[in-house]
């Protein structure tokens, strides 16, 4: 179905809010939920409202964002045990407000959960100006390469380089999971089965059965380097503060790298490269019965533009009827 993005974006607060988020905190989770609707990115839009509220309802009032201690070129935060949706927007930006004075900057926090597209968070450093780099680890629901149980997060990696002009950025955002967790739960929502060979049960023995899943373990992505990648994560997670294994939604940790190109080379002049290696990529001569060749991110950005032309998302009516039993 389909919802405007006011609409949108008032359903997601209302539910939100409902569940005990205070209203900014759940304007600021909308606000990122909706954007990954407009990208196209069904398991990480309003469905997602669905597990927030289901753990909020679990949870005591939470705190502020604070930070804990800070430098010239560092900060580490406490998330207050609110939402890393929230908690993320308050980490990059501290990034970028130390690294605009100083030209670099690292950034973790703690004590926060669910963690959102990192791409939201890259895209918002690099659209003014900087490099920004931004991983976390989760709750372990994903198998080591070789192994059946859970002991570390679908742990993404992103990372965001500015573009010149009106250029969009360059953005690569990947998970180290066959899987998302969001895509394993919105499978279980809408009663469809998973794809072969993302995920084992309780046994061990793969299963298509997204709840078998959930009670199991998802298979890393790539195997060995998939797995390898997310150890890394899991391990930058623990070095802003978070358990080596996250048994729960809490805690998790978040960990932000900002880096201002003009410290290396004349103001302009990477962004004016990164738009010219866009062209150099897109020029590319497509393979045999394939596509244009196209840039990581160069879809999702499209889709947004086209979406907000229309001022509309889209919605499965399963998920609509859920969140309205939120807010009636």
């Amino acid at each position: 179905m389909q919802l405007t993005i006011t609409e949108a974006t008032d359903l997601a607060v209302r539910a939100l809010t409902r569940a005990g988020m205070s209203a900014e905190n759940a304007r600021i989770t909308a606000d990122h939920l909706v954007d990954a609707a407009l990208c196209g990115h069904e398991f990480s839009s309003l469905p997602r409202v669905l597990a927030l509220a289901e753990a909020l309802r679990g949870k005591p009032p939470a705190g502020p964002t604070r930070v804990v201690r800070e430098n010239h070129c560092s900060a580490l935060l406490d998330g207050g045990d609110n939402v890393a949706y929230v908690v993320s927007i308050h980490a990059v930006d501290k990034a970028i407000e130390i690294a605009r004075k100083n030209g670099v900057a690292v950034v973790c926090a703690n004590n926060a959960w669910f963690s959102g597209r990192l791409a939201y968070y890259v895209e918002r450093a690099a659209r003014q100006g900087f490099i920004a780099m931004h991983t976390t680890n989760a709750t372990a629901r994903v198998a080591p390469h070789g192994g059946v149980d859970p002991l570390m997060g679908t742990n993404p990696f992103a990372i965001a380089f500015p573009g010149a002009g009106d250029d969009d950025p360059i953005i690569i955002d990947i998970g180290t999971s066959a899987s998302t967790w969001g895509d394993v739960v919105l499978a279980r929502t809408k009663g469809v089965p998973l794809p072969e060979g993302v995920a084992v049960n309780a046994a061990g023995q793969p299963t298509t059965d997204p709840q078998q899943a959930l009670d199991g373990a998802i298979l890393p992505w790539g195997g060995p380097r998939g797995s390898g990648l997310a150890l890394a994560i899991q391990l930058l997670g623990i070095l802003a503060g978070s358990d080596l294994v996250i048994e729960d939604i809490s805690n998790y940790g978040l960990f932000f790298v900002v880096i201002d190109p003009k410290l290396f080379m004349p103001s302009d002049q990477f962004p004016a490269r990164v738009s010219a290696f866009r062209q150099v990529i897109t020029s590319n001569r497509p393979i045999e019965g394939g596509g244009a060749v196209r840039v990581p991110g160069d879809s999702s950005q499209q889709k947004r533009r086209i979406n907000r032309e229309k001022g509309v998302i889209f919605l499965d009516e399963k998920v609509y009827a859920r969140l309205r039993e939120l807010v009636d």
